[in-house]
């Protein structure tokens, strides 16, 4: 186990994430020169990304002005600013207003809102009505309120609605025992709680559902599992005696043909930078910046407590912020090389995230074989991917973010689902319209999970252009004399408005991204094309608020014009923002795209009406997509890849040798 320096003395390029020395440097530049008072907190302080121009001419040894990208709300004067400051200067470049907007919760004030409410006489009254005295067993999760009305307009405060859960016992889990029906709404700016309401007294559930190891054997848990925790699973060792294949500079990774930066922002977390492959000679890039921009979580449950659960987790929150620090063996297995995170408080002092960032190798399985079957002579070679993972717990939920990188030139992005569903109470002998039961007296909501990739593509080059490739059956006739003929037919995206798509699984569909001035050995345009996989659109009304704040989930694809403001698919600041941000703005101009700059934008959704058996923590989900090369490469690019040592005397001696 390999970690990477939690403070570097120096900064090797542009793109490396700020050091904790660079982000309590620039905290206190910005403290110094605007004389910020203590009621200025820090929600976030990130790399000023430099310009992709600057970025690309880089040469190692280049001087580099470190800038830093700072959001401050001032809780005294009810307002949000934006900076950038520069650290390598030692000045702040610029400090402005953002008007009429609301940037992401704080930890601190989760922690505020909760003490606050747990006071509040009008709650402790709604608890005392459900036969609770100990409000010290009380947990209260601040959800974001979202935008519903001119009630919920960012500049007449910043609010969040904390929903409570008990537990049964000091130590409980507090999942178990949904408070139904009770409400509270909170005012961060002022640490008042606004308003309590109690829409009427649901039971409380009886059961438990500590889910520990050494707790499951307890028949009050789960009866089902008498004898604790099997006993029948043998240890499976995953070892490299020689040490990884990949090689690590500061935050750049050469794996086989591939190199890469990692990053890391507080907002996005995982991001990775200049991805190329190495091919004959020479690197060839695919894409210059990949992250994920926004995600959001729609609940289908028009009851009290839970309509208005719809949050968008990157811009009300934050995940990098919320990265867990991860462990050998249980998060990551094998030989691992951690990356820390760095972050800050909201006094913007730095805080370093131990081993945020898991990357290592693994064994996937076949990555091509043939065996020709007169002579018995195989060929097998064994798949080996690249895995470079982060996993952020954002509330109840827990969210698994993984780039993979093959052999064979392709690239997948998984998101793995876990954690506790956000659930509600029920009454005994009432059946949910809008869940499904998972234990007595508890109920998971229908609810949705969407997730927008940002794509910064650059296949062998800046100047690409995207094609919608569906596959059709030819009409009967001369052209189809056998009734067998199908073609993939291929349409040029012009345009910012030509290029709103969803999937469409009955014609095979999917979309190359290729570039016209470098052909291949076939003399077509290179390319690589995104491959959809399960996907889902949202079940909102086309008038419902979230939705009109969440209009990127309407379409799967989107490809915009490339602009460095343009980052977020949900915009900038969707904290109690009415709606329109983001992408639906970003196109607007109906910007050209042949044969430039473009930014591709992926959604993909998971639905997901709950089981029972994804209580009390759910076994993960998957969901995702894949980019392969499509005539990128003249041939199978892993044909080089070598006989793996375990099959190489097996494989001589069918071969004849």
């Amino acid at each position: 186990m390999q970690t990477a320096p939690r403070t570097a003395a120096g900064v090797a390029h542009p793109l490396d994430p700020l050091t904790a020395d660079e982000i309590a440097a620039a905290s206190a530049i910005l403290k110094r020169e605007q004389g910020l008072a203590e009621t200025a907190r820090f929600v976030s302080i990130s790399l000023r990304e430099p310009a992709k121009a600057a970025v690309l001419a880089f040469q190692s040894g280049d001087p580099i002005d470190r800038q830093a990208f700072v959001v401050i709300r001032e809780r005294a004067e009810k307002k949000t600013y934006e900076a950038v400051v520069s650290i390598t200067g030692e000045k702040v470049v610029s400090y402005r207003e953002i008007e009429g907007v609301q940037p992401s919760i704080m930890l601190e004030e989760f922690l505020t809102a909760e003490a606050a409410v747990k006071e509040d006489p009008r709650w402790q009254e709604a608890m005392r009505k459900r036969g609770v005295t100990d409000f010290s067993l009380a947990i209260l999760d601040p959800w974001s309120v979202g935008y519903n009305g001119p009630q919920d307009d960012p500049s007449k405060g910043r609010f969040v609605r904390p929903l409570t859960w008990l537990r049964s016992g000091e130590g409980e889990f507090a999942y178990a025992r949904p408070v139904e029906g009770l409400v509270a709404l909170f005012n961060l700016d002022t640490n008042e709680v606004i308003a309590v309401e109690d829409h009427g007294v649901v039971p409380l559930a009886d059961g438990k559902a500590n889910y520990e190891a050494d707790r499951i054997a307890d028949p009050a848990n789960f009866p089902r599992f008498p004898d604790g925790p099997r006993q029948d699973l043998k240890p499976v060792e995953i070892t490299q005696p020689e040490g990884t294949s990949f090689e690590v500079d500061g935050h750049r990774v050469r794996w086989q043909k591939w190199s890469f930066r990692i990053g890391f922002t507080p907002r996005e977390g995982l991001v990775l930078y200049t991805i190329a492959y190495h091919d004959r000679g020479r690197e060839r890039s695919v894409i210059y910046r990949a992250s994920l921009s926004e995600m959001f979580i729609p609940y289908g449950d028009p009851a009290p407590t839970h309509h208005r659960k719809n949050v968008f987790d990157m811009g009300e929150y934050g995940v990098g912020a919320l990265a867990n620090s991860l462990e050998l063996g249980c998060d990551c297995l094998g030989e691992i090389r951690y990356f820390d995170g760095v972050v800050n408080d909201n006094d913007g002092n730095p805080v370093v995230l131990q081993n945020a960032i898991c990357m290592h190798e693994e064994d996937f399985g076949m990555l091509w074989k043939h065996q020709d079957f007169r002579t018995l002579a195989t060929e097998v070679r064994r798949s080996r991917r690249l895995v470079v993972s982060m996993v952020a717990t954002v509330g109840n939920y827990e969210y698994g973010y993984y780039w993979y990188l093959y052999q064979d030139g392709s690239i997948e992005y998984e998101v793995k689902m876990t954690g506790v569903m956000s659930n509600g109470g029920i009454a005994p002998g009432e059946q949910p319209k809008y869940g499904e039961l998972v234990a007595p007296g508890i109920y998971g909501p229908n609810h949705q999970h969407f997730f927008s990739v940002r794509l910064d593509m650059a296949v062998d080059g800046l100047h690409n252009s995207v094609y919608e490739c569906d596959s059709a059956a030819v009409p009967p006739g001369l052209d189809n004399p056998h009734g067998n003929a199908w073609t993939v037919n291929k349409r040029l995206l012009k345009s910012e408005s030509e290029a709103q798509r969803t999937v469409e699984p009955m014609a095979a569909r999917y979309w190359k991204i290729s570039n016209p001035d470098q052909l291949n050995a076939l003399g077509e345009p290179v390319a690589y094309k995104l491959m959809p996989g399960e996907n889902i659109l949202p079940f909102y009304q086309p008038e419902a608020p979230a939705l009109k704040r969440a209009q990127f989930t309407t379409k799967h694809l989107w490809v915009t014009a490339y602009d460095p403001a343009q980052m977020y698919a949900a915009g900038d600041y969707p904290n109690q923002h009415p709606g329109g941000a983001g992408l639906p703005e970003y196109v607007k101009d109906d910007r050209p795209l042949e044969n430039s700059d473009v930014v591709v934008w992926y959604t993909f959704g998971a639905h997901h009406p709950v089981r029972p058996e994804e209580w009390p923590v759910m076994p993960v989900n998957h969901i995702g997509f894949h980019l392969k090369p499509q005539g990128f490469f003249d041939g199978n690019p892993a044909l080089d890849v070598p006989v793996s040592e375990a099959c190489h005397h097996s494989m001589a001696e069918s071969n004849g040798h």
